[in-house]
């Protein structure tokens, strides 16, 4: 049980920092691919604050999401180990 508490907390923190800092460059790359005037002067960094307001409003899913993988991972396991009788 300790190992699994581990593990949630050690993936749940690894998603918390790794999602936002993904997303966050996804979107920026997206931003200067498809509008031509990010970066621009006249812009005012509107294309960089909406990157960061989206790269921040997904580290709480990005933290649920390798919760739930780590869960599921750990569930899957326990249902495939044989069961000894006691």
């Amino acid at each position: 049980m300790a190992g699994l508490i581990g593990r949630i907390l050690g993936f749940g923190l690894l998603g918390l920092v790794v999602t936002p800092i993904v997303v966050t460059l996804a979107v920026l790359a997206l931003a200067y691919t498809f509008d031509p005037t990010c970066g621009r002067p006249g812009d005012s960094g509107g294309c960089e604050m909406g990157a960061v307001s989206i790269g921040v409003m997904s580290a709480l899913p990005g933290m649920a999401l390798c919760i739930a993988v780590v869960l599921f991972r750990h569930f899957r396991r326990r249902a495939k180990s044989p069961v000894t009788p006691p």
